[in-house]
């Protein structure tokens, strides 16, 4: 059963290139702007619109991360918004702080962070910081597509190496390949790990469920090259989402070792607050012939719900359809010999460039 939402699915145009459909009500504003009808005046409404760039003044930058099952200590977001447009993202959520829509705001309002590299400076020079992997992208993509001309992802990896910081990434983007020198540079110290989300290798749900990302095919050129080049690469086949791409793990996992992937991670798709209304509108839109049975499984995932907000099972579900997915994943990680090491960074290399005046 489709959920009620003030922008009908009878009065919506498809709007291609975009994951989200709608723009649910922001649930921390009183008062918002909503179309009345579908003709006349309000035909601005409905046209989709180029995606605009908000700037701001940050104060601080890195976030410590107190959720103890996403495998980060710290994370940085330069960008908030993503216009991959990715339709289940869970970050969709917290662009309703910024007082946008986590819909299609989320993907066509992007908020950048300026002086992010200056703030990660101040950060690390702070004498309290105790060395620890900072996550760049722990939100929003860090190398989406505005980062082709804001460079802001650059700068902080320059940050990072000239103090021998840390860092982990996760992307679905090829942009990442722009910077795999300094990667090089940075892995053979072993100060950082790149992730590469591997959600499908389905083009035509790719182009519906993360419409700006990089094809299957691109992700894996991105996984073989900066493999070849001695940065240690893993892969996210995340989210799994039963009866969409739930199936495919196996295949995900034998590509990504293929092309050298050595590490690999899952989550099981949840669908919290204004996700679930996104992401129920596009499924029904999308694939109506299996919508209830999807939706139904994702339930069968969360004890009847479509979200589950406790740690550790959040992410990976419960219930036998959540099981079966684990036991597969263990079976062919194993085969496969993925995740046959743990990383581990190296922190012991830290330095503030300008300690040495301390001495005087």
């Amino acid at each position: 059963m489709t959920l009620p939402f003030s922008d009908t699915p009878s009065e919506n145009p498809y709007y291609k290139g975009r994951g989200a459909q709608v723009n649910p009500k922001n649930r921390f504003l009183e008062q918002e702007y909503a179309q009345e009808h579908a003709e006349g005046i309000d035909e601005w409404w409905q046209a989709d619109v180029p995606t605009q760039i908000f700037e701001e003044h940050a104060k601080s930058v890195v976030n410590k991360v107190d959720s103890p099952d996403v495998g980060m200590w710290y994370s940085m977001n330069p960008y908030q918004g993503c216009e991959h447009g990715c339709i289940y993202c869970y970050a969709r959520n917290s662009h309703q702080y910024w007082g946008f829509s986590a819909g299609l705001d989320f993907e066509r309002k992007i908020v950048a962070k300026r002086n992010a590299p200056e703030l990660l400076k101040k950060f690390l020079n702070n004498k309290n910081w105790v060395p620890k992997p900072i996550s760049i992208s722990g939100n929003t993509d860090c190398y989406q597509p505005l980062e082709r001309k804001l460079w802001l992802t650059r700068q902080l990896l320059e940050v990072a190496w000239e103090y021998r910081q840390p860092v982990g990434i996760i992307t679905k983007n090829s942009l990442v390949l722009r910077d795999k020198y300094i990667l090089q540079k940075m892995a053979e110290h072993k100060l950082v790990c790149v992730f590469v989300s591997l959600t499908t290798l389905q083009e035509d749900l790719r182009q519906k469920m993360e419409p700006r990302t990089a094809t299957a095919a691109q992700r894996l050129k991105v996984i073989r090259e900066l493999s070849e080049l001695g940065i240690p690469v893993g892969v996210m086949t995340a989210p799994l989402i039963p009866g969409l791409n739930d199936h495919e793990v196996p295949r995900l996992l034998e590509q990504a070792a293929d092309h050298g992937a050595r590490y690999a991670g899952y989550t099981v798709v949840r669908l919290n607050d204004a996700v679930k209304i996104i992401f129920n509108d596009w499924l029904y839109k999308n694939f109506p012939d299996r919508a209830d049975k999807v939706w139904h499984m994702i339930e069968s995932l969360h004890g009847g719900q479509v979200n589950d907000s406790d740690f550790g099972r959040r992410m990976r579900g419960d219930g036998n359809l959540a099981e079966m997915v684990r036991q597969q994943f263990k079976v062919h990680t194993k085969r496969l010999g993925i995740n046959a090491e743990r990383f581990e960074f190296n922190t012991s290399l830290f330095q503030r460039p300008n300690n040495q005046l301390s001495l005087f």
